[in-house]
Formats: C-alpha cells, sequence, structure tokens
C-alpha cells in the first residue's frame, strides 16, 4: 500500500503537526508519531520533520500507510444509536471558516441537527467531538435544523463558559438574513412581544393563557434591504433568543413568513417563474454574521458566512445587496 498525500486545507493553517495528526489518526500513540517522524516516514513537503511544525494552507503531509488502523473509523456509532460516515466528518470539516485552540466556527449547512438526541442520526455535537478527539468540544448556542449559517463552539471547559455567559446575556450580536414571502411595509423596526410554543402575543396574560404555560418575552430589530417579485430581503437582529422567534416574527409579526417555512408559512403561492427558481425544500433562513469577545485574548472578533448555493442563487438573481 502506497503512501497517501494530503495537502492542508484553509482551515487548518497553523495547525501544529502533532495536533493535526491526532485528529486524523486519534489512537495513535504519540511515541509512534514522533518514531516515524524521526525515520523519515512522515513528512511535510518532501522534507523529514520533528513533530511540532507548524502547518500552512497548501502544505503537502505524507501519511504512512502503516498507520491506517490508527484513523478516525470509516463509520462511528455511539451507545445513543448515532451513526455518522468519515465522508460526514468531511463535509463538517469544509464547513469550519476559523479553528483555534479554544472555538471553532462552522458555517452550518441546512437540514444539519445541532445538537444529538433520539432519532437523530448525526448532529454537529458528536461529529465536532469526532473531528477534534483531544478538545472538550461544548455547544454555547444552537441553530434550528433548518437554519444554515454560523455556529459557534468551545473547544474547552474555560471557553464554554466564556461564551455560554455571553449568549445568554446577549453581548454576543448575532444577525440573520431571511427571504420573507410578502411585502414588509415599515422599512425597518423592532418587534416586541411574547412568545409560547408557537403562539405570539402583545399580552404576557393572553400568552400564558391560563394553562400554566410561561410566557418569554420576544424581541427582535429588522431591516428591510430590498423587494422584488412578491419578496422581502429582511435582516435581522434578534435580542432575545426563543425558539423559532424570527419564524414566528416574520410569520405572525410582519405577515410575511420565510419562504419554505413549511411550520408557520403553510402553502406559500407565488408567479411560476419565481415559484420554479426557489427551492421551498430548504428554508430560507440564514445566521449571517456573529460578534463576541474571544474567551482568551478578550478581543473583539467577528466571523461572516458565505450564503448557501441555494440562496446565494436567488439573491444574485434578484440583484439583493448583503449588508
Amino acid at each position: 500500500m502506497a503512501a497517501q498525500i494530503i495537502e492542508v486545507p484553509k482551515t487548518e493553517d497553523g495547525t501544529r503537526l502533532l495536533r493535526w495528526f491526532l485528529r486524523r489518526f486519534p489512537s495513535m500513540p504519540q511515541r509512534e508519531f514522533y518514531k516515524l517522524c524521526r525515520g523519515g516516514q512522515i513528512r511535510v513537503n518532501s522534507s523529514r520533520c520533528a513533530g511540532m511544525e507548524i502547518l500552512r494552507a497548501g502544505d503537502h503531509v505524507r501519511i504512512p500507510p502503516t498507520i491506517a488502523s490508527y484513523a478516525v473509523p470509516a463509520v462511528k456509532k455511539t451507545e445513543s444509536g448515532d451513526a455518522y460516515s468519515l465522508t460526514d466528518l468531511e463535509i463538517l470539516r469544509k464547513c469550519i471558516i476559523h479553528n483555534d485552540d479554544d472555538i471553532v466556527v462552522f458555517n452550518k449547512p441546512a437540514g444539519m441537527a445541532v445538537q444529538g438526541g433520539s432519532g437523530i442520526r448525526k448532529s454537529i455535537d458528536k461529529m465536532a467531538s469526532a473531528l477534534f478527539p483531544y478538545a472538550k468540544v461544548s455547544l454555547v448556542h444552537r441553530l434550528d435544523k433548518d437554519t444554515s449559517g454560523i455556529l459557534v463552539v468551545a473547544k474547552t471547559q474555560h471557553s464554554a463558559q466564556v461564551l455560554s455567559s455571553a449568549f445568554q446575556t446577549k453581548s454576543a450580536h448575532k444577525e440573520y438574513l431571511a427571504l420573507l414571502k410578502g411585502n414588509v411595509q415599515s422599512a425597518s423596526g423592532t418587534i416586541d412581544n411574547y412568545m409560547v410554543k408557537g403562539m405570539i402575543t402583545d399580552s404576557p396574560m393572553r400568552a400564558n393563557g391560563g394553562v400554566g404555560q410561561r410566557p418569554q418575552r420576544a424581541i427582535t430589530d429588522y431591516r428591510v434591504l430590498a423587494h422584488a417579485g412578491g419578496l422581502s430581503w429582511v435582516l435581522f437582529s434578534p435580542k432575545t433568543g426563543r425558539t423559532h422567534q424570527l419564524r414566528l416574527h416574520s410569520a405572525f409579526s410582519l405577515n410575511a413568513p420565510i419562504v419554505g417555512d413549511t411550520l408557520y408559512g403553510g402553502e406559500i403561492k407565488m408567479d411560476p417563474m419565481m415559484g420554479s427558481m426557489l427551492s421551498t425544500n430548504n428554508l430560507y433562513l440564514f445566521a449571517y454574521k456573529i460578534t463576541f469577545r474571544h474567551p482568551t485574548s478578550g478581543k473583539l472578533v467577528t466571523f461572516r458566512a458565505d450564503l448557501p448555493d441555494f440562496m446565494q442563487s436567488v439573491i444574485k438573481f434578484l440583484e439583493f445587496p448583503l449588508p
């Protein structure tokens, strides 16, 4: 069996060679790794290495065939019944837009669950743990399964504590882009009401409904970026983080459900040309931008994600702007 040559992707630029190897071959003893380095079996750009080199995007790493048994298994199964393939892990790896020792930031695909649970075959929390087996991977905020875009995951206990607090206190600022079916009349505004499961109301008493459910205040700032063909292109800045908050506020507060929202939008009718262009198998809600203080450096950092293909083609055709 011949040696394998792997090119280091941009998402792993700056990773130490030892850490890079242990992500792919988590059961390989470190002494074996260093032995292969000394013997010239592991090489970077055809040169011998010591093991502590910093890799750069585009570097070529030689993988000796003798360590194949240490690789992440092709199919990972857990006691809860989760299962995901090596291909699934590679798809998620390509979704990384930032990675350091404390956090990893994904551009989450639509349809991928963030957290594992009953009936969920694969989820980002489980797969991220496989991608970073020597990190303490923790979710610090959530996205709906159908929502695409930026998701920040902590890789240390300290980072998890700092970031969880930031998201709970709303010192982390998130922005979403959404394509709505309908013409939102006000160019900008703030939606401020109360929410229970699948319902919103202006009154906390009505939200309670006398059935013991606790009402939750839901606040969203919005700005309409463009209109065309009976559609509104909207930037949302949620100030609270209620379940399905943006979907409910779009459908019932703005009377313009998000395209592809079968739960709150019902059947969305539109002209045949526009309907053929839009793939309503997907939800047109995208977590576009996030700003927070880095848990270790304390510096304010901002990350943006590229629109998924199914949204990008439509937005480009309609000539809608990005913020």
